[in-house]
């Protein structure tokens, strides 16, 4: 088996769709010897904000002298970025001998696998082969049935910014959702929590005080931004000063307190971390894909964001950081995302957008984005395919305009190597 074979295997049609529960994961990982018993965890859910968090934890512990696995989804620009141990991915050789372990085993089932609970398996084992001291893991949907919580009670529980969405599976309200991702809070635990409405943190009170979990609530009265452009942000937060941080975005200072509460927690449960340690935890994070500089000249910025909440800081992001720049928007989305409500607050931000084709089945054609922008008062084109409408975006733009790409992650990794080759070809 090659890594492509694997990754073809984990991809295959054998594999359903998202099927809540966890008792074909539970099953699979007791065929490959419970090796998610043999871990230690922070688990981390969310609507918004998960990937960040979870990157800033890892990076911390990383500084802290720990071996530390970081698992995540979905990917950027491949699949080995979901399992990294000390920043690196997974190797090729590692993911072919893992899924060459677990394949038979899987082959086995009655009920098989989902391909994320094959891949959540998948990770487990690797993880422990790498002999992690500790795994940041992040939760794929919902909580309390995703395979990431067949685990027993981690270290720290942790649940970001909460907000509507995946709501056919998790339900319509935030505080349904919020009872759905509390799932992961295990009895006799410790809870962190980014800050919400009273009506989503009564919710996590009650399950804390009904399973004796510690609960922290990261403290967003203390956070202050000092100072922040393109390169970064250096902000307060609390007792914490000139606390400096590569990502940017003001949501990201709330995720970086959430991450200082996660320190606390650890630290009572005995990990030495030092304020050392996560300053340059820190200053020195990575995280692609969120507001994210790929070109600097000329400028080229790509933002993951799709849902609601995302658009929001995405507008908060242009009106900080590009207020003096003509905004030029790549744009292609998934025709079952409501991309009104997603287009809709960035409209007088931007001065064109240039419409691709996403490379997926639930693709919406580039031409009928277009028009429905053109509807809507928007001045738009279709372009399709990718490099035509990156070398158009770049034309528009000019010298002192900006290419800001958003609308789905899974675009994100090929928009940035096509833009990469069309600059060496410039």
């Amino acid at each position: 088996m090659t890594a492509n074979e694997a990754i073809e295997y984990i991809h295959s049609n054998f594999w359903q769709g998202s099927i809540p529960g966890l008792g074909r994961t539970q099953a699979l990982l007791k065929k490959m010897g419970n090796p998610e018993k043999k871990l230690k965890y922070v688990h981390i859910a969310g609507t918004n904000g998960k990937g960040s968090t979870a990157a800033m934890t890892a990076s911390i512990l990383r500084k802290a002298g720990y071996r530390t696995g970081l698992y995540t989804s979905p990917y950027i620009y491949r699949f080995h970025e979901r399992m990294q141990v000390d920043g690196e991915e997974i190797s090729d050789e590692d993911l072919v001998a893992v899924t060459e372990y677990v394949k038979p085993l899987a082959s086995t089932m009655e009920e098989p696998p989902t391909e994320f609970e094959l891949v959540c398996c998948i990770a487990f084992e690797y993880f422990v082969r790498k002999n992690c001291d500790i795994v940041v893991l992040e939760v794929g949907m919902g909580g309390e049935f995703d395979a990431t919580n067949v685990i027993e009670c981690p270290e720290v529980a942790v649940i970001t910014n909460i907000g509507l969405d995946h709501t056919e599976v998790l339900g319509n309200t935030v505080e349904a959702i919020a009872e759905t991702k509390a799932g992961i809070f295990k009895k006799n635990g410790q809870a962190v929590i980014y800050r919400g409405t009273p009506s989503v943190e009564a919710v996590f009170e009650r399950i804390c005080a009904e399973r004796n979990v510690k609960l922290r609530k990261a403290d967003f009265a203390g956070v202050n931004n000092k100072s922040c452009d393109l390169f970064g942000q250096v902000f307060d937060c609390g007792d914490w000063k000139d606390i400096e941080l590569p990502l940017l975005g003001e949501h990201q200072m709330f995720n970086a307190s959430v991450v200082l509460s996660i320190t606390e927690a650890l630290k009572e449960r005995g990990w030495n971390i030092t304020e050392e340690h996560i300053r340059e935890g820190l200053r020195t994070v990575t995280w692609p894909g969120r507001f994210d500089v790929v070109s600097r000249d000329p400028l080229f910025i790509i933002d993951g964001g799709h849902n609601p909440q995302c658009i929001q800081a995405l507008v908060k992001n242009i009106r900080d950081y590009l207020a003096d720049r003509r905004v030029i928007a790549l744009v292609g989305v998934l025709a079952d995302k409501d991309y009104a409500e997603m287009f809709r607050p960035v409209m007088e931000l931007v001065e064109q957008f240039v419409c691709i084709t996403p490379n997926s089945p639930r693709k919406l054609e580039a031409d009928d984005l277009a028009k429905y922008l053109r509807g809507v008062g928007a001045k738009a084109e279709g372009c399709g395919e990718m490099e035509k409408g990156i070398r158009r975006c770049l034309q528009l733009a000019g010298s002192d305009g900006v290419v800001l790409c958003f609308g789905s992650l899974y675009s994100i990794g090929a928009v940035k190597d096509t833009l990469e080759a069309v600059l060496k070809d410039n």
